[in-house]
C-alpha cells in the first residue's frame, strides 16, 4: 500500500487540506495518507525544512512526501521531484530540501515539466498530487521531469563561524508547540568548533554555560522536591534532532510561559556561542 505524507502551511480551517486528500483518493485507490503537519508558518521554508527533515526517516522506504509550502510556480520557484534516501519528495525548489540534501546526496532529481498539460492556480492539488500518484503507481521521475544537478540552497540554514574558530553565530529556525526555541546550530558543528572548550551561549539577555542532554537532565532529582528548581528553569539542550535548543522546563506558552515568550526569542533571532581560549 502506497504511503503519501502531507506537510503544508494550509492549516485546518480552509478547504485546501481536504481537497488535496480527496484528489489523492480519487486518483489512487487504497493509498494511505498521513499528515505530518499543516501548521507550518505561512511561506516559512526553513520551518518546513526542519519539520520534514526530522519526520521523513520514521516512515518506510518508498514513502512519498508532498511539501506544500511556498509552492506557487514562478520563473524563480520551479517544482521538483526528488528520490533521496529511498524516499520521494515533491515540492518547490525554494530551498526546502537543502537541509536534507546537504547531508544525503539525492539519488534522482528532476524539475517537473508536466505543467503545460494542466491548468492550475493550486499546484499542490493539481500538480503535486499527479506526480505523487504517478510515483505511487511505480512511475519513474524521468517521465514527469528533466534531470537537474542540485537543489536550491538556503544559506541562512547554516550558522556563521568566525575566522578564529571560537565563535558560532546562529539563529532561531524553529519554535515548537511548547515554545522551545530550536537554533540552526547542530551538535556536530558545536563539537567540531568547540573541541571540548568551555563556552557561553547568549540569547538576547540570557546566557548559558552548559548544554544538557535532555530537559530532565537539567534538574537535580537528588534534591528534595521542594528545593528543586524545576518549572520555569531556563536551559539549553541538544534536542532529539541534535540541534542546540533553548527551553524552559515544563513550559506552556499559554500559561506559565516559554523560551519564546519569556526570553523574547522569535524566528530568525540571533544566537551567539563564544568559546573560551
Amino acid at each position: 500500500m502506497a504511503i503519501i505524507t502531507l506537510t503544508t502551511d494550509f492549516g485546518l480551517k480552509d478547504p485546501s487540506t481536504g481537497a488535496v486528500k480527496g484528489a489523492i483518493l480519487s486518483e489512487l485507490e487504497g493509498v494511505n495518507i498521513v499528515d505530518i503537519s499543516h501548521n507550518v508558518s505561512p511561506f516559512h521554508i526553513t520551518e518546513a525544512a526542519y519539520i520534514i527533515k526530522n519526520a521523513y526517516s520514521s516512515f518506510p522506504k518508498g514513502t512519498i512526501h508532498i511539501i506544500g509550502v511556498d509552492s506557487e510556480i514562478t520563473p524563480e520557484n520551479k517544482h521538483i521531484a526528488i528520490q533521496l534516501d529511498d524516499h520521494f519528495f515533491i515540492c518547490a525548489n525554494n530551498g526546502i530540501m537543502s537541509l536534507i540534501a546537504a547531508e544525503i546526496k539525492p539519488q534522482k532529481l528532476v524539475e517537473v515539466n508536466i505543467h503545460n498539460a494542466i491548468e492550475t492556480n493550486f499546484p499542490v492539488l493539481d500538480v503535486f498530487v499527479k506526480v505523487a500518484c504517478h510515483i505511487a503507481r511505480g512511475g519513474t521521475l524521468e517521465v514527469i521531469g528533466k534531470s537537474i544537478p542540485e537543489v536550491k540552497q538556503i544559506t541562512k540554514l547554516n550558522p556563521f563561524i568566525n575566522d578564529n574558530q571560537d565563535q558560532i553565530i546562529g539563529h532561531v529556525m524553529y519554535i515548537d508547540t511548547y515554545g522551545n526555541v530550536v537554533t540552526n546550530i547542530s551538535r556536530k558543528i558545536f563539537e567540531n568548533i568547540g573541541k571540548g572548550r568551555s563556552f557561553t551561549i547568549n540569547a538576547r539577555s540570557t546566557s548559558f554555560t552548559t548544554i544538557h542532554e535532555s530537559y530532565s537532565h537539567a534538574i537535580d532529582f537528588n534534591s528534595p522536591k521542594g528545593n528543586r528548581e524545576e518549572e520555569g528553569k531556563k536551559l539549553a539542550i541538544f534536542n532529539a534532532s541534535n540541534y542546540v535548543e533553548i527551553a524552559i522546563y515544563k513550559s506552556n506558552p499559554h500559561t506559565v510561559g516559554s523560551a519564546s515568550t519569556l526570553l523574547g526569542l522569535q524566528l530568525m533571532d540571533t544566537i551567539n556561542i563564544k568559546f573560551n581560549s
